[in-house]
């Protein structure tokens, strides 16, 4: 369907697209793109491995560890960051050494444990989104008795 130079357009309109999602992103949003990021090379670590394509296999796992060591964790401020930034950095060191040990054993469950943890970050984070809208929450709408009486209106014709 697509011939070589198709499918090379295609992919650089595709890294434009991405290049430009991350120039315009907050920094709240490049975060939530990082773990996006993360979990679908895990998605497709998952794939190769069920495939029995090692090669490939081996490049999402270290795609989703860079992303994890040199995007995530990077960005953690322990001095600001405190006893939250301290756990995340924690739990992102595990995640790469677990990511590791899947790789080595061969092991689904392994990336899919990190996937997991990652989707839930990710779900943390946009929860707590600088953009997200406030909940509106509905007031009920007092109820008038028909035979209480009223204040006097005196504009009422």
């Amino acid at each position: 369907m697509f011939g070589p130079s198709q499918a090379h357009g295609a992919n650089a309109y595709a890294k434009v697209g991405i290049e430009t999602g991350v120039i315009a992103a907050s920094p709240h949003k490049l975060i939530v793109m990082l773990y996006d990021g993360a979990i679908v090379s895990l998605a497709n670590a998952t794939q190769s491995m069920k495939n029995g394509d090692p090669a490939s296999k081996g490049q999402y796992i270290s795609k989703a560890i860079a992303i994890i060591e040199n995007g995530l964790r990077a960005s953690l401020d322990k001095k600001i960051g405190g006893e939250i930034a301290q756990n995340l950095d924690a739990l992102y060191e595990y995640m790469s050494a677990r990511l590791l040990q899947a790789n080595i054993k061969n092991e689904v469950e392994g990336l899919q444990e990190v996937q997991g943890l990652l989707r839930d970050l990710k779900s943390a984070w946009e929860a707590i989104s600088p953009d997200s809208k406030p909940v509106n929450v509905e007031r009920p709408v007092p109820q008038q008795d028909p035979l209480a009486p009223r204040r006097p209106n005196f504009f009422e014709a």
